[in-house]
């Protein structure tokens, strides 16, 4: 059997999708080793939120494979909903993930837990913030260029650790000057930056999963296209929905009745190019054509021939 090559868009988010997977081991490594030396528990925590990314490039990776393959009988409008169950399930590990911090942390602040970690944990909290924030932007770009939902996803859980990682920087130098309690403080910092973070990829993507319309911005673009399309009569029965990366798109535009079938073909083929040219998205447009009945375009009552 043949094994078909991957899509340049599928080798983009692989690729970029790696190279985060390698830079998340390393720090996993770093902070957990040198957390439990120190008795840090900011940053063990922060170790543990790396190894949950490595688990969401594995995740990305694969339903970056699955979201690519084509439409089937079984699935005929494509497989994109993969990459939205992938970021439902990345913001499911985040809330999770930062709910453990919290509640860990926490707890041995109610046991009167103080920590003094030292000065490593701040480097290794800084070199985490500058190669993570780094991530983020190409992961970001990558996944703004491919229309990756799931990468989407997975850039702002690069993010969430640099905004970790930030807080652990913060909590180290506080207990540098004293506090004994900063390291847990900034552990539940952390937590609740990365609940946020993951509740609000979860919201966003449960919207689409609900079949949601495109974005207003999408939708005022489609109008405006159709409205300042002088070969047609009107439109209705506009429809709209993400599967993915991809935005379907159907509707009704109303044409004169005396045209030809292949004069309304060609209309309809030149919205769709003017679509196409107004959405920086892939996009799937589906236009009907309605014959009008009052008359034709230049206002005459010629009969049909």
């Amino acid at each position: 059997m043949k094994i078909k090559a991957p899509s340049p868009r599928e080798r983009d988010i692989r690729k970029v999708t790696l190279w985060g997977a390698i830079l998340n081991v390393t720090l996993m490594i770093l902070k957990i080793l040198i957390g439990l030396f120190v008795k840090s528990s900011a940053l063990i925590a922060d170790g543990i939120h790396s190894l949950s990314d490595l688990g969401t490039d594995f995740i990305v990776l694969v339903s970056s494979h699955l979201s690519n393959r084509p439409p089937d009988d079984t699935h005929p409008f494509g497989h994109g909903k993969f990459e939205t169950l992938a970021s439902q399930l990345i913001a499911s590990i985040l809330v999770a993930v930062g709910f453990l911090f919290v509640w860990t942390a926490g707890l041995a602040i109610y046991r009167k837990e103080v920590n003094y970690p030292g000065f490593s944990v701040i480097i290794i909290a800084a070199l985490s913030i500058v190669s993570k924030e780094i991530l983020f932007a190409l992961t970001r770009k990558v996944a703004r260029r491919t229309h990756s939902t799931a990468l989407y996803a997975n850039a702002w859980h690069h993010r969430s650790d640099s905004f970790s990682s930030g807080a652990v920087l913060l909590g180290g130098a506080a207990g540098l000057i004293g506090w004994g309690y900063a390291d847990n403080m900034a552990a539940i910092v952390v937590g609740i930056m990365i609940m946020a973070v993951g509740g609000k990829l979860f919201y966003d993507n449960l919207i689409e999963l609900t079949e949601h319309a495109a974005d207003k911005q999408t939708l005022q673009i489609l109008k405006k296209v159709l409205s300042d399309e002088n070969e047609i009569k009107g439109w209705h029965a506009l429809r709209t929905r993400n599967i993915g990366g991809e935005i379907f798109i159907d509707v009704h535009v109303i044409v004169d009745s005396g045209l030809t079938v292949l004069e309304c073909h060609k209309i309809c083929d030149k919205i769709e190019g003017n679509i196409r040219k107004e959405i920086s998205k892939p996009v799937n447009i589906l236009i009907h054509s309605d014959p009008d009945k009052t008359g034709f375009l230049d206002g005459s009552n010629r009969p049909n021939s």
